[in-house]
């Protein structure tokens, strides 16, 4: 066996391994942890962008799809995405919430007026958007604390890595999945159609 093929063997055996860990660490992890989300979740408090106190129980009975946003993010154009999966699913039973967060580059300095000005002259956004909140850290808002343990990142590490992280809840509030800032919204269809039927 030449080098590289050694190599390429012996790649293939730690991925194996460290997906086999992974997949315990997590098991195990949520076997530790049981959340009931739809008791839990639905009732962390969160401030609209307007100020207006609502929970996730308000949007009761739909799939909910979270998300950290930015207004000067190189992903920021997923706002049009996320406008769009909006109006083609709302009728349906899908919302949209969007988090405002300047934890990442502070791309998003702007106060919620900014914001939800910039929001519905660029990308003409009407889904609903929350004040500002950090997701990170020790004033991380309950809502992402409970996301991120419910559904961990790449190699498990419950962090948000950047803007226009999301998470995708069922209509039962079980949270679905959670989906890296790459992951543009119209890729989230075939998902949310599942999640609808």
């Amino acid at each position: 066996m030449d080098p590289y093929q050694y190599r390429k063997l012996a790649c293939a055996a730690l991925r194996c391994r460290l997906t086999s860990v992974l997949t315990f660490r997590s098991s195990h992890r949520l076997a530790l942890r049981p959340l009931l989300m739809s008791e839990n979740l639905l009732s962390i408090p969160v401030t609209t962008i307007k100020g207006e106190q609502k929970t996730l129980a308000d949007y009761a009975g739909k799939a909910v799809l979270v998300v950290n946003t930015a207004s000067k993010c190189g992903f920021t154009p997923q706002y049009k995405g996320l406008e769009k999966l909006w109006l083609d699913y709302k009728d349906k039973g899908l919302v949209v919430l969007g988090f405002p967060c300047n934890q990442f580059g502070k791309q998003e300095p702007g106060d919620e007026s900014a914001i939800s000005g910039f929001c519905e002259l660029n990308y003409g956004v009407s889904f609903p958007l929350f004040k500002k909140i950090d997701v990170n850290g020790a004033q991380a808002h309950p809502l992402f604390v409970q996301l991120k343990q419910q559904a961990p990142g790449l190699l498990g590490s419950e962090r948000i890595k950047w803007n226009f992280t999301k998470f995708l809840i069922g209509r039962d509030g079980a949270l679905v999945k959670r989906f890296a800032p790459l992951t543009k919204p119209e890729e989230l269809t075939g998902e949310i159609e599942a999640l609808l039927r």
